[in-house]
């Protein structure tokens, strides 16, 4: 006679999964071969984690497009309206692979976090990876958006540990980095004003750009630095409508990159 067994684990919202099976094969699964149950309790297990771990990514990356960053960054007390953004291992792949080191900036606290494509965002490659890629992007559609794009360092050099200024000249530097700052093409004769800073002992290239053919903009605000075995490229980026009305904030943003 023909019995019946049911699996009693099941995906959510799923019928059950059944199974025929005569009764020497049951006597044979629980008796003679405990292995058998041990084996089928991991496999659920497992397949029960893998599970609970995609839901957790999908919950995060929509947390990131949904929720004003005002709402679990902490505030700029210096800044009302400001929060603080400071990169740690659980925000992109080269960071947890230790192949970038943290960096941090401001942002108005009504920004919102993209998510970044996984051909964009370097997990595929890391820690040995041989073109840049973003590690983060902010945006707000009023007033503007950020990346921080990293460029490793022996496609700039063959100097490890290389400080900026021995990398090159600023404009060497914008020359090989211009494309990532405007999506597409880079163009000299769009730099319109270029700098050299120094903050907290750290040596940034900054960059003023009219980019009228950009993807990121028609305006874009750029600084670099060297840190460890990457250039770290800050750019923030607006459109005609929205550098109109937010120059003076889009600034700030850009001063306040540290590495």
């Amino acid at each position: 006679m023909a019995l019946r067994a049911v699996v009693p684990w099941t995906l959510p919202g799923a019928a059950p999964l059944q199974l025929n099976a005569s009764s020497s094969a049951i006597r044979c699964d629980a008796q003679e071969n405990p292995r058998a149950a041990t084996v089928i309790s991991r496999r659920k297990s497992l397949v029960g984690f893998t599970l609970a771990m995609g839901l957790a990514a999908n919950q995060t990356a929509a947390l990131a497009r949904e929720v004003e960053v005002g709402a679990y960054l902490p505030p700029v007390e210096s800044l009302p309206g400001f929060v603080q953004f400071k990169a740690s291992g659980r925000d992109t792949p080269a960071l947890r692979a230790g192949n970038v080191q943290p960096y941090e900036f401001i942002l108005p606290s009504t920004w919102k976090q993209q998510r970044i494509a996984n051909i964009l965002s370097g997990n595929y490659c890391q820690p040995k990876c041989a073109e840049p890629w973003v590690e983060v992007k902010f945006e707000d559609d009023k007033e503007g958006s950020l990346q921080v794009v990293a460029a490793p360092m022996v496609r700039l050099t063959n100097k490890p540990n290389a400080r900026i200024d021995e990398i090159g000249s600023p404009e060497k530097l914008i020359a090989a980095l211009g494309p990532f700052v405007t999506g597409n093409s880079y163009d000299p004769d769009e730099v319109i004003e270029t700098s050299v800073k120094d903050r907290d002992g750290e040596k940034f290239y900054c960059y003023t750009l009219e980019t009228p053919y950009a993807k990121t903009g028609t305006h874009n605000l750029a600084a670099a630095t060297s840190k460890g075995n990457v250039v770290l490229l800050f750019v923030v980026s607006a459109s005609e409508s929205q550098w109109s009305k937010s120059e003076s904030v889009l600034r700030t943003i850009l001063d306040s990159f540290k590495a």
